[in-house]
């Protein structure tokens, strides 16, 4: 079974211990697609019982465009056969220049490395998980709550109708994504989409007539919520 911490056209955040736990109940392994949970919401994989789970470090974790991704597989996977690729790096590093047959891993994530990093597209993750740890993943997920809370609180008093908010309102059941839907079509919304975009407001499209918001705790400010419902209000009211 596979399926998304964080899903990417509505932002709505699932329960993923609960998952993994229905999966493992009729005999399923249970993985998960992190590229919009990391860096947005606190993981605990291994406590949750998740088998495995696979990520990208260029959205939240700000690695930027061809930074490497990740991975986690459950340490009781350790010690079995599982399919996966063997490479000579994963070698136990006491035998690994013996260059005998077979394949004895090494302890841990290290049995799963195939080659050296790439040590250009890792070193962004050096800067970026160091101030992740300074700030700590708890402290940003709850002003990355205030911050969605107070985007729902403006675009409802500011846009009312116009605007269809398709992300969950529950703070459990979001990261710092909201999924807009504008009234009046995707034409429309596209059209506001790009006003919106001249006037300095970097948000992403989604087909077929999704405008996605994303607050990052670590660098947006609650004047940035406020400049976002300023400029999308007037945007609203001249493209009808």
């Amino acid at each position: 079974m596979l399926w998304p911490g964080v899903q990417y056209r509505t932002g709505q955040a699932f329960d993923c211990a609960r998952i993994a736990s229905a999966a493992h109940r009729v005999g399923a392994i249970a993985g998960f697609d992190l590229a919009h949970a990391i860096g947005n919401l606190p993981l605990q994989l291994h406590d949750w019982d998740v088998d495995f789970a696979v990520w990208c470090s260029y959205k939240y974790l700000n690695a930027g465009p061809g930074a490497i991704g990740g991975c986690f597989v459950h340490e009781r996977h350790f010690g079995s056969e599982p399919s996966r690729l063997s490479g000579w790096w994963g070698h136990e590093p006491q035998t690994r220049f013996q260059m005998s047959p077979g394949f004895r891993p090494a302890p841990g994530a290290a049995g799963w490395a195939v080659s050296n990093p790439p040590i250009f597209s890792a070193a962004p993750l050096l800067a970026s998980l160091e101030m992740f740890r300074a700030a700590d993943i708890g402290e940003l997920r709850a002003k990355s709550t205030r911050l969605t809370t107070y985007a729902i609180r403006l675009l409802r008093e500011r846009v009312g109708d116009d605007i269809q908010i398709i992300t969950p309102e529950a703070p459990e059941e979001r990261g710092c994504q909201l999924s807009l839907r504008v009234r009046g079509g995707a034409k429309r919304g596209r059209r506001v989409f790009d006003a919106i975009g001249d006037h300095g407001i970097i948000c992403d499209w989604r087909e077929p007539d999704i405008i996605r918001i994303a607050p990052a705790p670590l660098y947006n400010r609650f004047m940035d919520i406020f400049e976002f419902v300023e400029e999308l209000t007037a945007a609203l009211k001249e493209i009808a």
